[in-house]
């Protein structure tokens, strides 16, 4: 049932969709915040599905009256489901989806529930690019309040250093544009701040780029036993591959569409250039892995584009399946690192479940913002499965190798994390102080939720 809210009268959520924990509709209302199949058991009180910013105002006004905690939601892709939570009121943002792109100014204005692969499709088509995330589905609120792993990140930064503005709304329903003169330590605090920022974000304000002329892309599939020599060579290099290419490495049990019907360790690297031969010449250092002639696939190099890129990693992250994941970024030397992927390959479970490992570092001296923790290495596992009966069997595996090779780790990510069941450093002390001091001054009585857990 959709109804007005307005239990004991004075505040009222006049418009919009509004359930009500026990509403005909608010199960279904809850279950579609969450885009992969396991939903955790946590109840909002309330959700709220916004429509406009009038809906948005109403809904924090709401909470204040009741003293209600509030959640939010934009595409729902936290594996953690940060947005859940028992008992506080949920503000739904997925249809805040539209994008205004101005080509002489060079900036897009985007709503947090617009698709990333969409609003890349819009821009390309217009000779522009933004370093968009590499998963179709995923909305650009989410992934741009943490930090923004995106398609050519290693050259252009996570996708947060591109956001020139927001417009956002308070604890207190303010509207507010924010940028770097304006209202500083709220847009500090939204560039990295993820599930734990403190205000509505209704649209974002970023800056886009020229398309790169070429995307190209080099793949090589190695068995499971040349691990060692695969990822010692890969970290081995890590300073020296070319910021125009994402040397990504995923292992997995099986990799049915490339024909391998076994286990295997791909190295799928795009690469964004101005030409083609640019292009191959940044992906050749890929070719000098020690175990090359033992690879089950070798493509030095190939044109290809985003479209193909978005088909190709989906095949890791299928809408019937329940995932739980985990990560953290590292510097180690391999022969520390070796161990816990070792135990990660002996413990895998069945495709969908993977392993990536991403050449990231060293990287270049970054803005002034509240994302500030990264390293050379980034790893993360994926567990992936079909059946709640199999959650015991397979949901803690992405927690458990990550907290055996946490004494490695310099933090972690909030794209991957798992914080409600393993607290972990993604900020640094000084930025955790800072954000502490913003909340206190734009939500003082701590209407939104902070992080599920930190250090």
């Amino acid at each position: 049932m959709v109804r007005t809210v307005n239990p004991g009268g004075g505040v009222a959520l006049p418009q919009g969709r509004h359930y009500v924990q026990g509403d005909d509709g608010y199960e279904a209302a809850r279950r579609a915040t969450v885009w992969n199949q396991r939903v955790p058991d946590r109840y909002p009180e309330v959700i709220v599905v916004a429509r406009d910013e009038d809906d948005v105002v109403a809904a924090l006004r709401y909470a204040k009256k009741h003293d209600l905690q509030v959640g939010i939601r934009s595409g729902g892709h936290s594996w953690a489901a940060n947005h859940l939570r028992d008992g506080g009121l949920l503000i739904d943002m997925h249809g805040f989806d539209r994008a205004t792109i101005d080509k002489e100014t060079m900036v897009a204005v985007a709503g947090p529930g617009k698709g990333g692969s969409i609003l890349a499709a819009e821009l390309d088509a217009e000779g522009l690019f933004f370093p968009a995330g590499h998963c179709k589905g995923v909305c650009i609120g989410g992934y741009l309040l943490q930090g923004g792993y995106g398609w050519n990140s290693r050259v252009l930064g996570p996708a947060c250093e591109s956001v020139i503005g927001l417009d956002v709304i308070t604890a207190d329903g303010e509207k507010l544009y924010i940028d770097a003169e304006n209202h500083p330590d709220l847009y500090w605090s939204a560039r990295g701040a993820g599930p734990g920022f403190f205000a509505v974000v209704t649209a974002f304000h970023l800056k886009v780029y020229p398309k790169p002329a070429i995307c190209g892309m080099s793949l090589y599939a190695y068995p499971f036993d040349c691990a060692e020599e695969v990822f010692g060579w890969a970290r081995a290099i890590s300073a020296e591959v070319d910021r125009k290419v994402e040397l990504q490495i995923v292992a997995t049990r099986n990799v049915p569409d490339m024909g391998i019907n076994g286990p295997a360790i791909l190295l799928a690297s795009p690469v964004f250039a101005d030409s083609e031969q640019e292009a191959e010449k940044a992906l050749a250092l890929l070719g000098s892995c020690p175990a090359v002639d033992r690879a089950l696939a070798k493509i030095p190099y190939a044109p290809t584009d985003l479209p193909t890129w978005y088909t190709a990693v989906m095949a890791n992250y299928l809408d019937d399946h329940r995932y739980s994941a985990d990560n953290m970024w590292t510097s180690a030397p391999a022969e520390a690192l070796l161990p816990g992927i070792r135990r990660i390959l002996d413990t895998m479970p069945p495709h969908p479940a993977h392993f990536l490992w991403l050449n990231w570092g060293p990287s270049p001296a970054r803005q002034d913002m509240a994302y500030s923790v990264e390293a050379e290495i980034y790893l993360a596992l994926y567990s992936g499965w079909m059946n709640v009966t199999d959650d015991e069997k397979y949901a803690d595996w992405p927690r458990a190798n990550m907290a055996e090779m946490a004494h490695l780790a310099s933090g972690i990510q909030l794209a991957d994390e798992n914080l409600g069941q393993r607290p972990a450093r993604f900020a640094t002390d000084e930025a955790m102080a800072r954000l502490d001091r913003a909340r206190a001054a734009y939500d003082p009585d701590g209407r939104f939720y902070q992080w599920m857990g930190r250090l």
